[in-house]
């Protein structure tokens, strides 16, 4: 049998040479495989026939690898040989044509069903393969299909051997030993083209952007496939909608292609690009544009027939749907989405997302109003879940960390009629529609909804603290204070080190004194600044031996006024009396142990000063030469610091500041009958789809890394449970204000010590027990084993 050879695509060719790779480990592992099954084989004949295969293969196992990769070569030849170009031994006349024998009928059946067997252990692996192949063969299938290398797997083995039960056995033991080797080799392949800049559905480097597209975007929207694509695409959808609705918008003679947008974004699914979420069959693709556009009749309440004049809005929001739900249309249209699927994969895909979208739509945690608006996501959801595997894995997917944030922040609003609910609500409506309506099947899109909810609900907090006060403006200043001091402390460290003074002063003025000139000078008096930053170098100079009466005398007139700087100072900065009482108890028998004894030298004396005036000579740092707030590093706020003492008794009134000795940490927590349990990986991970991870936690204490702007929470800071909204985290995060009620709204401020606390002994939870997507998901499982029992 002679195979054409084929000067292939230096990518493509480093992706056979990793498939040629996974046949020489599988061959390795087949041999092995068949002296295990010899050595627990319950028949003698049965175990002489695998030792004489292991045998014979171990001899031919070069043989079996090189005729491999030959075979591989030969049949990717006729893959991408050009459609005007006869493949080889095609030449021939019509009457020189004949039947196919047994044996070729036979050896499809074969390859067909290693194939299969290849297929199923790596789907999720070779769609992504698929994704950066597509279109490259002349017939548009994938060239390093299963089928192709079942084929050239069977080619080997008859290279091999021409006895029938050895054939037989190698080809089932190296079946099964592929099987498992392709998984990981695919996902190799996807790593390799990935590393050498490619992109989906191209096999070329990414080109420089212009515009929003690639340089490659707009060629690819020249070649021939892809002008065929747009020819096939233009007319699509010229007649009624699916499922004999009338047409939508952009399902007139135009077809999809030209509904708010150009032609181009029809071909997404095929030619890939930046930010698209994996390849989806143009079928499926073109099914969901047209549904996205067609009405549908809802799930009424108590048998409502529907907005007066007889006519649908698509807006599931608008009020005249009153109390009907929206409707499932991935349920609707359920046996067009199966028959524009490809594989049994995509079926269970499609009634995966449809049953999360009953749940989601009948959440009792979600209200009316969003549940309506999330409605309107199916489609764009069901188009993620086709094309990316890691959307059932990933709890960091855009499109299910836009869906669960929208959800989540629509639980902080308890009426809708007014703002800022309804100003939320609005803002959401725009978003949703623009997901809707748009090109739904860029990551990128969804990444910028998310930006944009986030800052809207910012700006929307801020707004509101700022009515009612400057709550946020002034814990920003005292966690601003704080940074300062703490990047002075580190300075006035370094400094004091090597001068040689009592360790118990050596702290004082880093972690202390160093507080009362930061504050000095941010109240805006140099002079004070000044006095402080001197009352710490005569600080050093009075435990320094003094030797001679005159320096004794010298030292004991400035002493009182030494005493009342050093007073001004820590009143300055509230240091409470038991710090004060334990640093004067050091002091002053340091005072008097320097009246004894031998004093310095003048040069000492003099040297000494002058390394004084060194450290407290230089300026307190200012806000400018601060890292970034949040960085990672020594600036970083102690999470264990009290930041409580920074605030007035008038400041913390002010601020509703929850304080640690008014709350009863050995009381017992009222058990709230009505919270869920947490859920775990177990609980939202679906059989058959890829594992998913464990969701984010709804208390205890990693709750505190997971609070998010305008969520809401429960509270519990005495006998009750009460709902709150986050509204402000300082931008060190020492700080964290949340606002109750309605109307009438109070803040509640917590230092991060504070909410650790909270969190830590079960007095601070999330509002759910876990996202929109994730509590759909758990209790889709539990119906489904319900059902299951009960038949």
């Amino acid at each position: 049998m002679n195979l054409p050879e084929l000067r292939l695509n230096p990518h493509l060719e480093a992706a056979v040479q990793r498939i040629r790779t996974a046949a020489e480990q599988a061959a390795e592992r087949g041999a092995e495989g068949m002296g295990m099954a010899a050595l627990s084989a319950g028949q003698i004949k049965r175990r002489d026939a695998l030792l004489s295969a292991q045998f014979l293969f171990r001899k031919q196992q070069a043989l079996f690898g090189q005729r491999f990769y030959q075979s591989l070569r030969g049949h990717m030849a006729g893959e991408l040989k050009p459609k005007n170009e006869p493949a080889s031994g095609s030449s021939k006349a019509w009457t020189e044509l004949s039947l196919m024998d047994d044996d070729a009928v036979d050896a499809l059946v074969a390859a067909d069903r290693i194939g299969l067997a290849i297929g199923h252990q790596s789907e999720w692996e070779l769609r992504e393969v698929e994704s950066y192949l597509q279109g490259l063969s002349a017939n548009e299938r994938n060239p390093l299909r299963p089928e192709l290398i079942a084929q050239a797997l069977l080619d080997a083995v008859h290279a091999v051997t021409d006895e029938e039960q050895t054939r037989q056995i190698l080809v089932d033991e190296m079946t099964r030993a592929l099987a498992l080797e392709m998984r990981s080799c695919y996902a190799d392949i996807v790593e390799l083209f990935r590393s050498r800049g490619l992109r989906p559905q191209d096999l070329r480097v990414r080109g420089a952007d212009s515009g929003g597209h690639s340089a490659h975007s707009a060629h690819s929207l020249h070649s021939p496939h892809s002008t065929q694509a747009a020819q096939g695409l233009g007319g699509a959808s010229t007649g009624a909608g699916l499922g004999g609705g009338a047409a939508g918008p952009g399902t007139a003679a135009g077809g999809w292609g030209q509904t708010g947008s150009t032609g181009r974004q029809g071909l997404g699914s095929r030619r890939g690009g930046a930010g698209t979420m994996g390849a989806v069959d143009m079928q499926m693709m073109d099914l969901l544009r047209r549904l996205a556009h067609v009405p549908s009749m809802p799930m009424p309440l108590g048998g409502g027939t529907g907005p007066a004049g007889g006519g649908w809005s698509e807006d599931y929001s608008d009020p005249a749907w009153g109390g009907q739900l929206p409707p499932n249309l991935i349920y609707q249209h359920r046996e067009e989405l199966h028959q524009a699927a490809t594989g049994q994969l995509d079926h269970m895909v499609i009634d995966v997302v449809g049953s999360l979208f009953d749940q989601i739509l009948a959440d009792p945690k979600v209200p009316p109003q969003m549940a309506r608006l999330i409605a309107r996501l199916q489609l764009p959801v069901l188009r993620a879940a086709l094309g990316d595997r890691s959307f059932f894995s990933s709890r960091r997917h855009p499109v299910r960390r836009f869906v669960n944030r929208i959800a989540s922040l629509a639980c902080a609003f308890d009426d809708f009629t007014e703002d800022p609910g309804r100003e939320f609500l609005s803002h959401v409506r725009e978003l949703v529609q623009e997901v809707a309506m748009g090109d739904f099947e860029r990551m990128d899109v969804y990444e910028s909804k998310l930006d944009a909810l986030e800052q809207f609900i910012a700006q929307q907090s801020a707004l509101a603290l700022q009515a009612r006060g400057d709550a946020a403006a002034l814990l920003e200043r005292k966690e601003t204070d704080l940074r300062l001091q703490q990047r002075y402390m580190q300075q006035l460290q370094t400094s004091l080190g090597p001068v040689p003074i009592p360790a118990f002063l050596r702290d004082f003025l880093a972690q202390v004194w160093s507080q009362a000139i930061v504050l000095a000078g941010r109240s805006g008096s140099p002079e004070r600044e000044q006095r402080l930053r001197q009352l710490g170098r005569e600080l050093v100079m009075s435990v320094q031996p003094k030797g001679g009466t005159a320096q004794r005398q010298a030292f004991l007139a400035q002493l009182p006024a030494l005493m009342r700087t050093l007073n001004e100072g820590l009143d300055l900065i509230g240091w409470p009396e038991a710090g004060r009482k334990t640093f004067f108890g050091e002091l002053l028998p340091a005072h008097a142990e320097s009246l004894k004894g031998q004093g310095l030298s003048p040069l000492d004396h003099n040297l000494l000063a002058k390394q004084l005036d060194g450290v407290f000579g230089v300026a307190a740092p200012t806000e400018k030469d601060l890292p970034p707030p949040g960085s990672s590093g020594p600036l970083t706020v102690p999470g264990d610091l009290d930041m409580a003492q920074r605030l007035t008794p008038e400041e913390a009134r002010r601020l509703g500041l929850v304080q640690e000795a008014k709350v009863d940490w050995n009381g017992q927590v009222d058990i709230d009958l009505g919270a869920e349990a947490p859920l775990q990986a177990a609980d939202i991970s679906i059989e058959g789809l890829p594992a998913a991870e464990a969701p984010e936690p709804s208390e205890g204490e990693l709750l505190i890394d997971h609070l998010q702007l305008g969520f809401a929470y429960q509270m519990n800071t005495g006998d009750a449970w009460r709902k709150v909204r986050l509204a402000h985290v300082s931008a060190g995060r020492s700080f964290f204000i949340f606002t109750q009620g309605q109307k009438h709204q109070e803040t509640v401020t917590m230092t991060a010590r504070m909410l650790r606390r909270m969190c830590e002994a079960g007095r601070l939870r999330a509002f759910e027990n876990a996202y929109l997507l994730e509590r759909a998901t758990a209790r889709a499982r539990k119906q489904l084993a319900e059902l299951g029992a009960k038949a």
